[in-house]
């Protein structure tokens, strides 16, 4: 493909949890439906009104979001900082590559959960259509490189593309990455 590349703009990512339906109903009670607040850039994301507490080896971290809709696989999604004070060791992965990732205790208002795997720090990525992909000039799984300009410039590698139908174009960073770089939602970023 052609190395067109251009400009994205950036979505930063705290931590949360996607939950399936048997896991909503353990934290949650059964037959609960989540409350939507309101639409992420995805399409078809949602962050939701209901929260969690996440608990590790050394420490818990309460009020972590519940992000719908429903999924097949639950997943914790965190920073590396969050990884220190809870005292696990996640690894750097794309959403849903969950094998070999560590567990953890979720604790809901009518139980809690003893995950055995599905902790992860997400690996930055862009989200592409085929027809954004086609005007970068790049491929799904392909690897680029991101520049965020600014006070703290900064060039991030190892930037996963991830193309789908039904993505929206955004770079995803967490709250680490966008801290060291000091960048927020809405700010643009070079893809090179």
């Amino acid at each position: 493909m052609a190395q067109l590349r251009g400009k994205v703009q950036l979505g930063i990512s705290n931590r949360h949890i996607h939950l399936t339906t048997e896991h909503l109903s353990t934290l949650f009670g059964e037959g609960y439906d989540l409350t939507k607040i309101k639409d992420l850039s995805q399409p078809g994301q949602f962050a939701c009104d209901e929260t969690v507490i996440i608990v590790g080896r050394k420490g818990a971290i309460p009020g972590v979001r519940v992000l719908g809709p429903i999924r097949k696989e639950t997943q914790v999604e965190i920073s590396r900082t969050d990884s220190f004070a809870l005292g696990v060791r996640p690894p750097i992965r794309d959403s849903g590559q969950l094998d070999g990732s560590p567990g953890i205790v979720v604790v809901g208002p009518k139980g809690a959960i003893n995950l055995n795997k599905g902790v992860i720090i997400a690996k930055r990525h862009i989200h592409m259509t085929p027809k954004d992909a086609a005007n970068f000039g790049v491929e799904d799984k392909q690897i680029v490189t991101v520049k965020v300009g600014g006070d703290r410039a900064l060039t991030f590698d190892e930037v996963l593309i991830r193309v789908r139908d039904d993505f929206s174009l955004e770079l995803h960073l967490d709250t680490d990455e966008a801290n060291a770089a000091a960048v927020s939602n809405g700010d643009w970023a070079e893809v090179y």
